[in-house]
């Protein structure tokens, strides 16, 4: 809230330069702020009772801008990267597929390994669940399993993450 719209009865006021100026009514407030030709902005309404401060409005919202856009420069966002394998998988491919892994893991990302099923593999779900385990091992050196294998439909799903 900003200039009129702040209706309170009285307010905590901090000057331009962050002095504190004490508690007044609003009115007198928002008249201090004309005289300095600036902005009476509510900074903490739920304070009690609530503190407005003396500054331009205009330039108080490109802060806020910079500062967020700052922010969200510097957060890291991790991607979920997925390998897919069938079960009759031979071990040079699957020695493949754990390279793609290892790269995506040391990048940062999250690695969703799915093992699909067609047909008849469907019959012989629980006796692939080793390749999944092999997958792991292999990669134990970086990574440790987030969540365990675990059957989603026609596949079966594990989720791997870098050890910090």
């Amino acid at each position: 809230m900003i200039n009129e719209q702040i209706r309170d009865k009285e307010v905590r006021l901090i000057g331009e330069n962050g002095e504190q100026l004490g508690i007044m009514s609003a009115r007198e407030a928002y008249r201090i702020a004309q005289e300095a030709e600036l902005d009476l902005v509510k900074i903490a309404p739920t304070a009690k009772p609530p503190v407005c401060k003396i500054i331009d409005y205009g330039k108080y919202r490109y802060e806020l801008a910079r500062k967020e856009k700052e922010a969200r420069k510097k957060q890291k966002v991790i991607e979920i990267k997925e390998v897919r394998l069938s079960p009759n998988i031979d071990t040079n491919d699957l020695n493949t597929k754990v390279g793609a892994a290892r790269k995506f893991l040391e990048k940062g990302d999250k690695v969703k390994v799915t093992l699909r099923f067609r047909g008849r593999e469907m019959a012989h779900m629980s006796k692939s669940k080793y390749i999944l385990d092999d997958f792991a091992e292999s990669l134990s050196d970086i990574a440790v399993v987030d969540k365990p294998s675990k059957v989603e439909g026609r596949s079966m799903v594990m989720f791997l993450t870098a050890k910090r």
